[in-house]
């Protein structure tokens, strides 16, 4: 079978996985324009993956824009009513120079958000979608949870200015113990507040807890109540039977200036780079001018194509290999029977090379 039409059905198989999961949610398709005020972007590029851009002129002589991201245009055209939380899902193509390259490519989003009047159960409900969202990709997938409310404590408890947390925030991500402790006894950082500092980065393999460290000086305030939201949701995931794939790992930074509380990332074996990303935005809320809180992630299914052949998915779950003196109305009868469990069904002559299957079922005759 030819490789790209292999990529291009195992996309499309993901994408059908993707949204009935999604669907079985209650979250409800969102479709958009292909094009946006190019503004919105621009005002924003801090939040976009890439800030390169494909702009035209409309017949008005506005400068238009193909969109390279989904998340602000939901915000820009949703509504914002007091009280109520609107779940949606998105299937869209977004235009982003394409990684390692230079050039342009459409590339195929799939993704959540809940905006409104959220709480604590909006948020474990979107952490959850996004676990099972790495398991219907790939088996082994962890799912990487951070605080920004506990970074931004410890900062305060530490005394870090304003004009030096760009470059602490950056040795976190980095893990960068030994510039971090620099930057941190610059600024007077000493005793628990420097080695709750430094625990920041030394969280490393599996286990889902926060630092002793980080508990000792989170007594009330922001960084008590940060650390008490990340437990209890922590708890929360484990019960629901997420515990071997959730870790604590606050190299997970994303813009402070949009994002606030809990950021992740998703990985999967295989793939270099995290393949999902999210967290709350009630931030970027605020710069748009909305009064809603905000929590979502995005699938990036273009990673998927580092996958090797072995992991992606199936291009059919069962092949029914049916004889050439096969009764039609037999085969297609057995293939119902097969698909009555949900599974997709190929039914074939002959066995094309490379094609992906499950399962092999042979029928000869009418039989």
């Amino acid at each position: 079978m030819n490789s790209v039409y292999a990529t291009q059905n195992s996309g499309e198989s993901m994408i059908s996985r993707l949204s009935a999961l999604y669907e079985l949610s209650g979250y409800s398709r969102y479709r958009m324009s292909k094009f946006e005020e190019y503004e919105l972007y621009a005002r924003n590029r801090d939040f976009l993956i890439s800030d390169n851009i494909i702009t035209f002129t409309d017949t008005d002589g506005k400068l238009m824009a193909l969109k390279p991201d989904v998340t602000l245009s939901i915000v820009k055209n949703g509504r914002d009513e007091p009280g109520k939380v609107q779940k949606v899902y998105y299937n869209e193509n977004v235009y982003r120079v394409f990684k390692g390259t230079r050039d342009f490519r459409e590339i195929t989003q799939v993704g959540v958000e809940c905006i409104g009047d959220t709480d604590s159960y909006c948020l474990f409900e979107v952490l959850s979608l996004a676990a099972e969202s790495l398991r219907t990709v790939s088996s082994g997938g962890i799912l990487s949870i951070s605080h920004l409310g506990i970074l931004s404590g410890v900062m305060d408890a530490c005394g870090i200015p304003e004009n030096e947390r760009p470059g602490v925030l950056r040795c976190v991500g980095e893990k960068n113990s030994h510039e971090l402790a620099r930057i941190c006894r610059d600024c007077g950082a000493d005793g628990d507040g420097l080695r709750a500092m430094l625990s920041l980065v030394s969280v490393t393999g599996s286990g889902a807890s926060i630092p002793d460290e980080i508990k000792a000086l989170s007594d009330g305030g922001v960084l008590g109540e940060s650390v008490y939201q990340l437990e209890a949701l922590l708890g929360a995931l484990k019960r629901a039977g997420f515990a071997d794939m959730i870790r604590v790992d606050f190299s997970v930074v994303n813009d402070i200036g949009y994002y606030n509380g809990v950021v992740f990332k998703g990985y999967v074996p295989g793939i270099p780079a995290g393949i999902l990303s999210g967290g709350q935005y009630d931030r970027l809320m605020v710069k748009m001018n909305r009064s809603s809180r905000a929590v979502g992630f995005a699938v990036y299914l273009d990673e998927l194509m580092y996958l090797g052949a072995d992991s992606v998915a199936y291009d059919a779950d069962v092949v029914l290999l049916y004889g050439c003196d096969c009764d039609p109305a037999a085969v297609r009868k057995k293939a119902e029977e097969l698909s009555a469990d949900g599974s997709r069904v190929l039914a074939l002559r002959q066995l094309p090379e490379g094609l992906r299957y499950g399962k092999l079922v042979k029928m000869d005759g009418g039989t």
